[in-house]
């Protein structure tokens, strides 16, 4: 009798199962994507080949397969699979799972691999209990993570495992995916389903790479189309729209992908490419981004890598934080894409960011140049009897508006224009202001 519950408990339990977590693949060569460590003669591929296997870290975004690969690893090397979310359990937990470990080990030579999700949630503290089991062999660790373990697991850990970073899915691994839901048992293939081509290829692309995200909205298009005494269900592109409302998109504001895309978005900016700019601000706005903090960025760069070449830049980027701060979105969206344009659009330039890193660089590392006297202040009469002040040279006393005087008491050169936008004309200007102080003095009077 018990027999008979607990087969009817598993049926409930497979009747209630989503249609991603059913087509999780059985073997490794069912497992799309990743070939970039998974391929044939790949590293990972060749770890579990020579069973060979050792700690690993999984990194990359949702719906990549790091769950379904780390159960498919336990598979392949038939060791034992103990799993847990680090947000659910505990250093006691953990404990456990790494004194079952031993005891399997020491009792009978069964190895167990130990699948901790989202280990970045655990502190640096939690995640030291681990290391020890982990440097003797006495559990394989599989930890997976959204962030950047570099920064967020103990670099100990780190050390002792490798590294895997999980790449989204492309747009033919997601066709792929989908087309095994259809067929296969498991999945759909006892049904009598037909999905359209351009379906699928609508899935493709509002996934965003996540296989999780495409198999659910095939489930919601076929439950919502089948009708009663109907023998086959078809799935047109109307259908697939509908199913899945609005695209995923990836992005932690605190994550990688926050460093990655802003970076994108400079570099983009500095590289002339105007087109290249705004898709990544699109794409940081779309995804929550503070606009505030875009404004702060573009004002950098106005600085940073336009600068001398286009002056009005600057500008641009004051006015543009500006309007930010008193409009917000979405509105705001307008303005950034005008300060992002017009950044990548103006011609470049980072003399005076060489210039202030350089002179900064002295003040910290060679000797303190002092005033020269001539310079010095003199508003007041003992400062006037020290000498300060004496013999200085009033540019606008001078016809040109320019006399020939030493303003820093060393020869040092900081600041070198480029030949590009408006720092042509300074160059031009520097080169005359250095081709007077070739030119005898003039008589007094003249000066």
């Amino acid at each position: 009798m018990s027999g008979l519950w607990q087969r009817m408990k598993d049926e409930h339990r497979a009747a209630a199962e989503p249609l991603a977590s059913r087509m999780r693949p059985q073997t490794l060569d069912e497992f799309v994507g990743q070939t970039h460590f998974l391929g044939e003669g790949k590293l990972l591929r060749r770890m579990l080949e020579a069973d060979r296997i050792t700690s690993v870290i999984f990194y990359g975004p949702p719906g990549t397969g790091k769950t379904t690969l780390a159960e498919l690893i336990a598979r392949h090397t038939h060791r034992r699979f103990e799993r847990a979310n680090a947000a659910a359990v505990g250093v006691k937990d953990v404990r456990l799972v790494l004194d079952a470990a031993r005891r399997e080990l020491e009792n009978d030579g069964k190895r167990t691999i130990f699948f901790l999700d989202e280990i970045h949630r655990f502190n640096r503290a939690q995640q030291d209990v681990l290391l020890g089991d982990v440097e003797r062999g006495i559990v394989t660790l599989i930890g997976a993570t959204t962030e950047n373990p570099f920064f967020t697991v103990n670099s100990a850990l780190v050390s002792r495992s490798q590294v895997f970073q999980f790449q989204p899915l492309d747009e033919a691994d997601i066709a792929t995916v989908v087309r095994q839901a259809v067929r296969d048992p498991r999945g759909l293939g006892d049904l009598a389903v037909t999905v359209d081509d351009d379906a699928i290829a609508h899935w493709a692309v509002a996934s965003d790479g996540d296989a999780r995200r495409a198999l659910t909205a095939l489930e919601i298009a076929v439950m919502s189309s089948a009708k009663p005494q109907a023998t086959a269900i078809h799935i047109d592109l109307e259908t697939a729209e509908q199913s899945i409302q609005q695209k995923a998109l990836v992005y932690d504001a605190t994550g990688d992908e926050h460093y990655d895309i802003i970076s994108a978005f400079i570099k983009s900016m500095r590289g002339s490419d105007p087109d290249a700019a705004v898709y990544w601000l699109a794409r940081m706005l779309t995804a929550g981004e503070d606009p505030l903090f875009i404004a702060r960025r573009i004002a950098i760069l106005a600085s940073e890598d336009v600068g001398n070449a286009d002056p009005r830049a600057i500008q641009v980027a004051a006015a543009t934080y500006d309007i930010v701060h008193r409009i917000g979105m979405p509105e705001a969206r307008i303005t950034l894409a005008q300060a992002a344009i017009y950044m990548a659009a103006a011609p470049k330039s980072n003399a005076s960011y060489a210039a202030i890193n350089a002179a900064m660089d002295d003040v910290k590392h060679q000797r303190t140049v002092p005033v020269p006297k001539h310079l010095m202040s003199a508003t007041r009469t003992e400062k006037k009897r020290m000498g300060h002040g004496k013999g200085y040279q009033y540019a606008h006393a001078s016809e040109t508006g320019f006399v020939d005087q030493d303003y820093l008491g060393v020869d040092k050169t900081y600041y070198v224009p480029t030949d590009r936008g408006y720092e042509q004309r300074i160059a031009q200007y520097l080169e005359w202001v250095a081709g007077q102080r070739d030119i005898p003095a003039q008589p007094p009077g003249r000066v």
